[in-house]
């Protein structure tokens, strides 16, 4: 149990992928609401925790070195948390790893979710499901509304809690991407790591081509994204004002950029989660993939884009593949640029 006369301590565990960090930040939003005195330190796998520079509730962001070192830097890190005395530990985690060192943490109270091969070990338990209407961020907050203040639970919504995940880009960050706001612009993150979660090379081009000729188009992306930004700047035949920025931007200088922008053209990947971090104006492409999973927009100004096809195979899986198994990939192709262009 924590109380509300000591200034809590409160350690969060998500090590997966870059857009479920950012959608972990709507915890601390709301760990900061609810215990402004709070001290809140974060863990993350190596090269995620630039994401988090600059949040004003953050205390501390703990690194877990998981390439080559898995293990070995995991007892490092349980060395770590113990010596902290954590209130409580909360892992957002469905994996054994972390499932393990947070029933190591020595904690006063651990909550994580049931799927979690060592959720038996933690003080409490959530349920994780998949259902319609139940974001990531919701199912998040439910291991906040496992927590009790002298003996009360957590007063949070049943389910949609109005706590946007968010991000801090600093003024050196939003000095950065000035120069590429001269202009109307679009942004379009067209790649992904799984193939099946990727709008198809040729229909980004054909969206570029139908937008108006005045509005300059950023291409997004990782450096290993640089290559297949460059072949749609070139297919498209209007070199001059599609700016291919892939590799050449942070992680929070593109979320800058994005919060401008006329409309932001992400697919069902990291991009889509800084634009609702961003609160910037989204168009988000579910090929593969459904809304339903809880990974939708969260900006005021969003929409979702789908196949109109009723198909049996979709979706094919949680996260993509990195090819469609029928070999069709009508999910893709199958959704029009005719419903895409539509601009806010």
């Amino acid at each position: 149990m924590i109380t509300a006369t000591n200034p809590p301590r409160f350690l969060i565990i998500q090590t997966a992928f870059i857009g479920d960090v950012i959608l972990a930040t709507a915890l601390l939003e709301q760990l900061h609401e609810t215990w402004p005195n709070a001290v809140l330190d974060v863990l993350v796998r190596k090269g995620n925790e630039s994401l988090l520079a600059n949040n004003p509730f953050l205390n501390d962001v703990l690194i877990w070195h998981k390439k080559g070192t898995k293990y070995r830097d995991l007892w490092r890190l349980l060395r770590t948390v113990r010596a902290r005395n954590y209130d409580a530990v909360l892992n957002l985690q469905r994996y054994g790893t972390m499932g393990l060192l947070t029933a190591l943490s020595g904690a006063k109270c651990t909550v994580g979710f049931n799927k979690n091969p060592f959720s038996r070990f933690f003080t409490r338990q959530v349920e994780h499901r998949f259902e319609p209407g139940i974001h990531e961020v919701d199912r998040n907050a439910g291991l906040l509304r496992a927590l009790e203040i002298d003996g009360k639970p957590v007063n949070l919504p049943a389910f949609r809690s109005l706590t946007r995940p968010k991000l801090y880009p600093s003024m050196p960050d939003y000095e950065v991407v000035s120069m590429y706001k001269r202009q109307p612009y679009v942004c379009m993150a067209p790649m992904s790591v799984w193939f099946t979660k990727q709008y198809p090379t040729e229909r980004w081009v054909e969206l570029i081509q139908s937008l108006p000729g005045n509005l300059r188009v950023y291409l997004v992306g990782a450096p290993t994204d640089k290559v297949a930004c460059e072949t749609i700047r070139e297919l498209t035949g209007r070199q001059v004002n599609v700016v291919n920025l892939a590799g050449k931007l942070t992680l929070l200088q593109s979320a800058a950029l994005q919060q401008d922008a006329v409309m932001n053209y992400v697919n069902d990947s990291a991009p889509l989660h800084l634009c609702s971090a961003m609160n910037a104006p989204t168009t988000a492409i579910f090929c593969s993939t459904v809304p339903e999973f809880g990974f939708g927009p969260l900006a005021d100004v969003s929409r979702i884009v789908q196949t109109p096809e009723l198909l049996d195979c979709k979706p094919c899986t949680l996260h993509g593949r990195m090819a469609c198994p029928l070999g069709h990939f009508r999910c893709a192709w199958t959704i029009r640029v005719e419903d895409l262009t539509i601009l806010e």
